[in-house]
């Protein structure tokens, strides 16, 4: 199939690569040239597993192609992906103007029949604005499809290629046989392709990200009160997940969550809800909890350290929200390290993908070092924000040497207590005393 997608942000340059590798021709479109040079170079501004690897070779297949002319990238194709950002506005709301502007911006390019198809995260009722927006510009035919994006970072060109579920929002027929016709071929593994109205669309994924950050809020709202009566969060977990009604993903305790996704679609949904005069106190209590729980892990280290922290160095192991990404949106080692240093610490950090784009955040006001072992020279403490693999079974005879006082802050809860105790540690983690 022919088809266009419309913003090379995280989500829209995987979806683009992703098609094009199932056989499409596919022509992603930005306005930003210096991105789009580089992207025609296979210089990839995220780092995602698999990604750089795709566009390479579909590029010299010439199924996929870079171009800022919008007018050309929709007549020359029949799909037309909406993938701009809704970042979030300053009343919590997703700010739509982008998404807005592309419609209209399509409008005035269609020449034929298309299929416009809303892959951004947006509000409930965004593909009737679209519609109204693009029907404002043409008397040509085209239908709306809401077809939300399921991407984990660090896991989305795994995700996309093989989903879960394909979820197609649109009521008209022959858009959802052209939409079903482009998911066949990735959903081989018998996963579904789940059709529905375009309001249902919306809120699937809303509801979806919203769900998965009350888990992790519980978990952690059980591990601080698992701190105060003198119980393990750790076993704890053990215990809740062995249940199959419960399972084990996203129950773990740690210090929140972060991202583009989670922390902007949830006050979206709260903003949703508001305008519409209806209660939403879980979700409300989630973000509640979860802007709690960074202040709650800095607190352990100003009651062990104290309020001064003038003449402390502290070592940072993970700048990225999670592992196998370079984002630090909304990422919880922000919060850390500017609490860190307006208590005057001095900080060194080290993440294995993040560290450019943690320089574009911090500048000189912290230190970063090219190895795991070196951020710790002379450390009062080391300070785990990020779960990278390469943390979980590192030398701890090294790192005691390294570091002046052996203390661990383990934001993610990554070793075993009674281990680091008899190897002469302190360690502090989320959901045990």
């Amino acid at each position: 199939m022919k088809i266009c997608v419309i913003g090379t942000g995280y989500v829209g340059l995987v979806a683009g690569a992703c098609f094009a590798e199932m056989g499409n021709n596919v022509i992603c479109v930005d306005n930003n040239i210096e991105k789009l040079k580089n992207l025609k170079n296979g210089i990839i501004p995220i780092y995602e597993p698999g990604l750089e690897d795709l566009i390479e070779t579909n590029i010299k297949e010439n199924r996929l192609t870079f171009t800022n002319d919008i007018d050309f990238a929709v007549k020359n194709s029949l799909i037309c992906f909406i993938a701009v950002g809704t970042p979030q506005d300053k009343d919590g709301s997703a700010d739509m103007q982008y998404v807005f502007k592309v419609a209209e911006d399509i409008g005035k390019s269609i020449n034929e029949y298309k299929v416009i198809v809303n892959k951004s995260t947006v509000p409930v009722g965004t593909a009737e604005k679209v519609k109204k927006i693009i029907k404002s510009k043409t008397s040509f035919p085209f239908d709306i499809v809401s077809n939300p994006e399921f991407l984990k970072q660090g896991a989305a060109v795994e995700d996309f290629l093989r989903p879960d579920r394909v979820i197609i929002g649109t009521r008209s027929e022959k858009a959802k046989k052209i939409m079903i016709d482009l998911y066949s071929q990735f959903v081989r593994n018998q996963h579904p392709i789940i059709t529905m109205d375009e309001k249902s669309a919306e809120m699937v994924k809303y509801a979806s990200n919203s769900f998965l950050a009350v888990k992790i809020s519980f978990a952690n709202e059980i591990a601080n009160i698992c701190e105060t009566v003198g119980a393990d969060a750790n076993l704890v977990r053990l215990g809740m997940c062995s249940d199959s009604r419960i399972g084990t993903k996203f129950l773990y305790p740690g210090i929140g969550y972060g991202g583009s996704c989670f922390p902007k679609d949830i006050k979206a949904l709260i903003n949703t809800a508001n305008e519409h005069n209806t209660p939403c106190d879980i979700i409300q209590a989630a973000d509640k909890l979860n802007k709690y729980q960074r202040e709650h892990f800095i607190q352990k280290i100003i009651k062990y350290f104290g309020e001064d922290l003038s003449g402390r160095e502290f070592a940072i192991w993970g700048l990225a929200f999670k592992p196998k990404t370079n984002d630090m949106r909304e990422a919880p080692s922000i919060t850390v390290i500017n609490r860190l240093l307006s208590l005057g610490a001095k900080i060194k950090a080290y993440d294995p993908k993040a560290i450019e784009t943690a320089k574009n955040i911090f500048a000189n006001k912290i230190s970063y070092t090219e190895t795991s072992y070196e951020v710790l020279t002379n450390a009062d403490a080391l300070i785990i924000l990020t779960e990278w693999n390469e943390f979980r079974n590192p030398d701890f005879a090294k790192i005691k040497t390294l570091m002046k006082t052996p203390i661990i802050f383990d934001g993610r809860n990554q070793y075993s207590s009674f281990n680091l105790e008899e190897l002469g540690f302190k360690y502090f983690q989320i959901g045990k005393s």
